[in-house]
């Protein structure tokens, strides 16, 4: 069981040092690197799109080790939520809020948005941020919880 919660471990620090790593260090990072803004947010786009893939795979993942090797208490009901709400956070967030964004980029005659698209781009863009930042807070709360549910196995 040891190899186990070592695995469960990597695999969650690993999805969760690539959430605050792309969101937080490499996405600002280009936009204050690259003068043009539409490059910088089609890479970091793309970025995102991996992240998310990436968050389906791991939470995927994360689920089986947890079930595997983690008995029945709170801390593994604890887990299990927690990295069910993070899976939400990126269902929502990337497949649901950023088509409705692209939607309306495509939408943008020459990247040029009206008032109404900016403004409809800016609240999507906010809670799907939202949306990212509660993610990456619990993927702390689900490291420690993990770290908890190790010393108890």
């Amino acid at each position: 069981m040891v190899i186990a919660t070592r695995l469960r471990l990597l695999v969650i620090a690993l999805w969760v040092g690539s959430l605050w790593t792309i969101g937080y260090l490499v996405a600002p990072t280009l936009f204050m690197t690259l003068a043009d803004r539409v490059l910088a947010g089609t890479i970091a786009g793309t970025l995102f799109r991996v992240e998310a893939w990436l968050s389906v795979v791991m939470a995927s993942l994360a689920f089986g080790l947890i079930a595997w090797s983690v008995a029945a208490s709170r801390a593994r009901t604890w887990m299990f939520r927690l990295t069910g709400i993070m899976l939400a956070c990126t269902l929502l967030g990337y497949f649901g809020l950023q088509p409705m964004m692209a939607a309306l980029r495509e939408a943008a005659p020459g990247g040029v948005f009206s008032a109404d698209a900016r403004m409809q781009f800016g609240i999507l863009h906010g809670v799907a941020s939202g949306l990212y930042l509660i993610q990456s807070v619990l993927g702390i709360v689900l490291i420690l919880k993990n770290d908890q549910a190790g010393m108890k196995a």
